[in-house]
């Protein structure tokens, strides 16, 4: 037993060092990798205040708010998916499987289109809202009938959904050139635009989200033994998905309406690191935290790589590489015939 908790903590500080190395490699990469290449001693320069040239010092520092807002926007939407995927007993709860990200996606449309608001903490408000109504609903369909909501149901019940609210946003969007120019953009899910604004603006709610997770991650693991379990450890269950629910939702909603709905990476990371490390949400949510931050860089990097001499949006990179994931998972799911 001794021997056993060893190697599951030695595997567990190689993971940490790992994927905080991935945080790194992905940031030099973020910042050297675009239309002009810089060497990472040229990086090392800036940061050093050593380096001379003024071009090379005015894209740096253009593509430094971009790398920082990719980590905080991987991060926070690496724990909201293992804070859904917790709380609903379900590993494809993805806010973007359940059709949480296109409820956003709904209301912010309205915003641009009838209130016109077009950035700022109003969207974010949009958002959170149109995402947070849009998880209860698709949770209440699928937990009508037989069985609650099972895994199958909840990703069915997310893809109607997704799909009516999809359609509702096309025929508010498509009448009007001038929002159709304003959300096409943002639809795909890009960060190429942030500045510090944004990363000023995303970070009070990436703080009270993570904070809102961390102290929930021991009644989770408690309701995840039942709930009869978890009210006779003291747990109050239904504040704890309550306020589960919220800071997901909080941590996804603020990063979807600064960037757009960036899929899979909620789905990805946190079932991975289940599959590897443990069921434990004291380690699941600061390592979903850390990979999602590194996933997101490098598919920004990778997306301008591929993309040369323009870009493709990280939110098309994350799908291609996100859908053969999804599509193992609940291939696995049935298999076990949960």
């Amino acid at each position: 037993m001794m021997q056993q908790k060893k190697f599951s903590n030695n595997k567990l500080i190689i993971g940490i060092v790992f994927e905080a190395l991935f945080i790194v490699l992905g940031l030099f990469l973020s910042i050297s990798y675009g239309s002009k290449s810089i060497p990472f001693s040229e990086i090392i320069s800036y940061f050093r205040a050593t380096i001379s040239d003024e071009f090379t010092t005015a894209v740096i520092a253009a593509r430094i708010p971009r790398t920082i807002f990719g980590i905080l926007a991987g991060a926070a939407l690496g724990v909201s998916g293992a804070l859904m995927q917790s709380v609903t007993r379900n590993p494809v709860a993805d806010l973007g499987i359940l059709g949480v990200n296109t409820g956003a996606s709904l209301f912010v449309v309205i915003g641009i289109a009838y209130l016109n608001i077009s950035s700022g903490i109003k969207l974010i408000g949009l958002s959170f809202t149109g995402a947070l109504l849009t998880a209860f609903f698709v949770y209440g369909i699928a937990s009508v009938g037989y069985g609650g909501a099972s895994s199958i149901k909840l990703a069915l019940a997310g893809a109607a959904v997704s799909t009516a609210l999809g359609s509702v946003v096309n025929t508010i969007m498509l009448p009007d050139s001038q929002v159709m120019k304003e959300f096409r953009f943002w639809q795909v899910g890009s960060i190429s635009g942030a500045t510090w604004s944004d990363v000023k603006l995303l970070l009070p709610f990436f703080v009270i989200g993570i904070i809102i997770a961390i102290i929930l991650a021991a009644p989770l693991n408690a309701i995840a033994l039942g709930d009869e379990m978890a009210i006779s450890l003291g747990v109050k269950v239904g504040w704890v998905r309550l306020f589960t629910a919220l800071s997901g939702v909080l941590l996804c909603a603020s990063v979807t309406a600064l960037a757009g709905p960036i899929g899979f990476v909620g789905l990805m990371l946190p079932h991975m690191i289940r599959q590897i490390f443990d069921n434990d949400l004291r380690i699941i949510i600061p390592m979903s935290a850390i990979g999602g931050a590194g996933l997101l860089t490098f598919s920004d990097v990778l997306g301008r790589v591929l993309g040369r001499p323009g870009e493709l949006e990280v939110g098309i990179i994350t799908a291609i590489a996100g859908a053969p994931v999804f599509i193992w998972i609940v291939w696995k799911t049935k298999a076990k015939g949960i």
